[in-house]
């Protein structure tokens, strides 16, 4: 499984970004797919996570309530879509794929920069 992110840039605080992560590869074997982040000097955490049919998902609480994750299996795509931003939210966001054999696939990640 390969998984490639896109949508990253810098917006100012209050603003919105859409995050995309596309699959390819043997995407049938995925399971639950999810986002992290990671800030400079910080460990990487998760930020949201959506399971297989995207019937479940959860979220940091940091992001509760401005945050979205979706996935779009016909298109093996998942989303995160990002309003009211901080800049604490400044990381690199990573997409994150597991499969039914429990296999963990990332993505390199793509930069988010929010503006005070």
């Amino acid at each position: 499984v390969q998984l490639v992110e896109s949508g990253g840039g810098l917006v100012q605080a209050g603003g919105s970004l859409r995050l995309s992560c596309a699959a390819s590869g043997s995407t049938f074997s995925i399971n639950t797919m999810g986002w992290y982040r990671q800030a400079a000097g910080k460990q990487r955490e998760l930020v949201a996570a959506i399971t297989s049919g995207g019937g479940s998902t959860n979220y940091a609480d940091s992001v509760k309530g401005r945050f979205t994750i979706s996935r779009d299996n016909a298109k093996n795509t998942m989303y995160l879509q990002m309003n009211s931003l901080r800049p604490e939210d400044t990381a690199v966001y990573f997409c994150h794929a597991l499969s039914q054999t429990y296999m963990n696939y990332w993505g390199k990640g793509t930069l988010v920069t929010v503006s005070s």
